[in-house]
């Protein structure tokens, strides 16, 4: 059995974690009240957006576009968002376990990697990583998605890629959020008759390259804020989990240590009355 220095020794090292522990909780609550302003920001005019996408797709000429035109697939592209830290439960591996799960359905996948940790997974797998994104900055999310934006539409205009797929995690509320695979180029079209008397200026097609770069910009920005809400809710949630087994675990060490302290002050009173009652009993007797 440990000693008892052993034991508080062990209580006072479960106990610097837990202040850890803590730290990283109040850190990860305070990102996730911030950034979960920041989706509610941009969730409607996505919405909107998307709304515009699909009624202009639906127009007979629009099928014309290369943003919107269906194209013979070989070559499947893939915008995974991970996180660049752990300690965030199942939501990086629930993530890429539904990105590769989808990719057995696309052809010759090739994969932009948003996070470290998605970075290893795929590269680990011998996937074809075409493009890394990692270590953002929250102030530069907005940016960087108008970059990553900007490239995607490069690659997809120079026929590098048939079919691009977002795959990222969809926050529901602090303790559920999904992981989802979403079509985002060709663009999306509304079933149902068009409107095609509705005039668009200058013109439909310069129109379309206007709105088409918007909505990736937007359904990019979207992803990163939904992802990156989940990754701090799971975060949290764990934080929470693990900080509770640290209070157990003190409390278990703490009872075993006034176990052991009681069970040392026994013996020493044992020992104690038993030189009592030998010396009561006349001791040694001389020969």
């Amino acid at each position: 059995m440990s000693s008892m220095k052993e034991i508080k020794q062990r209580i006072e090292n479960v106990r610097s974690v837990e202040q850890l522990i803590k730290a990283m909780d109040m850190i990860a609550s305070t990102k996730l009240v911030k950034i979960r302003a920041q989706l509610e920001g941009v969730r409607p005019i996505y919405r909107e957006l998307r709304r515009v996408v699909e009624e202009v797709g639906s127009l007979e000429a629009a099928g014309e576009h290369p943003y919107y035109g269906e194209r013979d697939v070989k070559n499947s592209l893939y915008i995974v968002f991970t996180s660049d830290r752990g300690l965030a439960g199942s939501y990086n591996a629930n993530i890429t376990a539904k990105a590769l799960e989808h990719m057995n359905q696309g052809k010759n996948e090739k994969i932009v990697v948003v996070g470290a940790k998605g970075y290893e997974f795929f590269k680990k797998k011998g996937k074809n990583i075409v493009e890394s994104v990692v270590d953002v900055v929250d102030s530069q999310v907005y940016y960087g998605s108008e970059s990553l934006a900007k490239w995607l539409i490069d690659y997809y205009m120079k026929g590098e890629a048939d079919e691009v797929f977002i795959a990222y995690t969809h926050f529901i509320n602090v303790l559920n959020y999904i992981p989802v695979v979403e079509k985002l180029l060709p663009a999306p079209i509304k079933e149902g008759k068009a409107d095609e008397d509705r005039k668009y200026e200058p013109d439909l097609y310069s129109f379309i390259d206007h709105m088409i770069p918007l909505y990736l910009h937007m359904k990019i920005f979207r992803a990163y804020s939904e992802s990156h809400t989940s990754e701090q809710a799971a975060r949290m949630v764990n934080m929470d989990a693990a900080g509770k087994n640290a209070s157990d675990l003190i409390e278990k060490l703490t009872h075993l240590y006034n176990r052991k302290r009681q069970t040392n002050i026994t013996e020493e009173l044992n020992e104690i009355f038993g030189s009592v009652n030998f010396v009561n009993n006349g001791g040694l007797h001389d020969s």
